[in-house]
């Protein structure tokens, strides 16, 4: 008789265990001649040599699985362990699975588009109103790529753009006054990892989550690096943020020119960028629109309200500046 140990990887214990350890009494009962005993993300097992073999090619098999489609069903076990057919590959057009087990993938044509140019430039420019996916789809190509290792870590950062409040009257230290720019950054990412895993990776920098101001200085290789809400950059800072681009790297330029926060006075540094780097090979730009929309159905119907507000309140203006 042997002993080993195998750890879990990259993965949640959780859904491999299965809920009250349902998936592991499945797995045992697959292999009588072993003492199977799970702590954490580790399982360690005592017997039979031969069947231990055996054992160790399933859990990679059923790890692969689990970290492709964050999911595991009792059939999924059955079906791998006996060597029937399995969902080996993802099915088409899906980037990864979500938590929850759900796919998410491209839900209109544009946002096909951003796969594609993500594919196919080092820089993307995403652009479009709120609800269009950019900044959620953006986070999951992200994921994928560290998952697949073609990337060996993920920078999100946002403009903390004082809309209301003043940073220093928040309660907190820098970091608290900060979190609440950059919440719905973690909830991306909440919705795509294991909530350990997460925190692990965030603990050792693998994914990294920073206002824009701690880009300055440093040169971002071997990664994904995403800059959520550009329209409220200005100029200064979107020519720094572009130019920290190192080797091994894409960036993701997400805005929505309708939610500008800047004093008026002020250019916007997503406008400006998408003016100047206008045809340089290696960039890529797509434009969303309400067509694109993925929340609520009420989310169009108030963008398209804004929308006209916006148009009336122009034609006023330039009416006014003739008189």
């Amino acid at each position: 008789m042997i002993e080993k140990h195998i750890v879990l990887e990259d993965i949640d214990p959780v859904v491999f265990y299965g809920v009250g350890n349902g998936h592991l009494q499945v797995i045992r009962s697959l292999y009588p001649k072993l003492r199977i005993v799970a702590r954490d993300n580790v399982i360690r097992i005592l017997g039979d040599e031969e069947q231990m073999a055996a054992f160790e090619e399933s859990v990679e098999k059923l790890r692969m699985h689990v970290l492709r489609f964050n999911s595991l069903t009792e059939e999924d076990i059955l079906d791998i362990v006996k060597g029937r057919r399995t969902k080996e590959d993802v099915p088409e057009g899906v980037v990864i699975y979500s938590m929850s087990g759900r796919p998410i993938k491209a839900r209109s044509e544009n946002q096909q588009q951003l796969i594609r140019a993500y594919e196919e430039n080092d820089m993307i420019f995403a652009v479009g109103p709120a609800g269009t996916g950019k900044t959620y789809l953006s986070i999951a190509l992200a994921v994928k790529a560290l998952k697949e290792k073609t990337a060996k870590k993920i920078i999100l950062s946002r403009p903390a753009v004082e809309a209301g409040e003043k940073l220093g009257f928040l309660p907190g230290d820098m970091k608290e006054k900060i979190d609440p720019y950059l919440q719905p950054l973690y909830d991306a990412l909440e919705d795509m990892l294991p909530q350990v895993k997460l925190q692990e990776m965030m603990e050792k920098h693998v994914i990294q989550i920073a206002p824009l101001a701690f880009m300055r200085g440093r040169t971002l290789s071997d990664a994904v690096v995403i800059l959520d809400e550009a329209q409220n950059t200005t100029p200064a800072q979107m020519r720094m943020f572009l130019t920290r681009m190192g080797w091994n790297t894409k960036m993701i330029v997400t805005g929505d020119m309708t939610q500008i926060d800047l004093p008026h006075s002020q250019k916007s540094g997503l406008i400006e960028a998408l003016h100047i780097l206008n045809g340089v090979e290696g960039i890529g730009v797509v434009n969303l629109g309400r067509g694109d929309i993925v929340r609520h159905k009420l989310v169009t119907r108030i963008v398209n309200a804004y929308e006209e507000f916006d148009k009336e309140k122009k034609i006023d203006n330039e009416s006014i500046n003739k008189n």
